[in-house]
């Protein structure tokens, strides 16, 4: 493929850019439209919302890596199915009173992906200052999905 072509399909880098976003935005999208969820309550449905993300962005770090440079540029918003997904179990928790009123759904599930995000950019610098682990102890990256996931629900739980 030739420059030429890039911008007539594109227009800019800008837009090539943005597309690799928008595609990868579906990718996580179809990921997690394909969850099946066991009957529960909102905040476990949280919890395994919040578990699946991270193991797709696991999965597929050049992902990560675009997220970073994408709120640089504005792309961060095809990531807004995944965000609302997070924001509707959020405010379905508050209405059934399991999820703290004073909570913003939307802010929470930001800050629930970023967390995600931040700590996949930097695993390596996070890794240089975990204790060492035991033979049958589970991965760092294990425990940090565990410990975000259970921060997140902890912090918004109304219980």
């Amino acid at each position: 493929m030739n420059k030429q072509l890039l911008f007539y399909y594109f227009h800019s880098k800008r837009g090539l850019f943005q597309a690799v976003l928008a595609q990868s935005a579906g990718e996580l999208e179809t990921a997690l439209a394909e969850l099946s969820y066991p009957v529960g309550g909102p905040l476990e449905r949280l919890r395994l919302t919040l578990a699946a993300q991270f193991e797709f962005l696991a999965r597929n770090p050049q992902i990560v890596a675009l997220l970073g440079q994408g709120t640089r540029s504005g792309g961060g918003a095809a990531f807004a199915p995944a965000i609302n997904r997070l924001v509707v179990l959020l405010a379905e928790g508050q209405g059934l009173g399991q999820v703290r009123d004073d909570v913003d759904p939307h802010l929470a599930a930001a800050q629930a992906l970023i967390l995600m995000v931040g700590y996949l950019s930097m695993e390596a610098v996070i890794a240089t200052s975990a204790r060492p682990l035991g033979a049958d102890e589970p991965s760092l990256r294990e425990r940090w999905r565990e410990a975000a996931v259970d921060l997140v629900v902890a912090g918004v739980s109304a219980s």
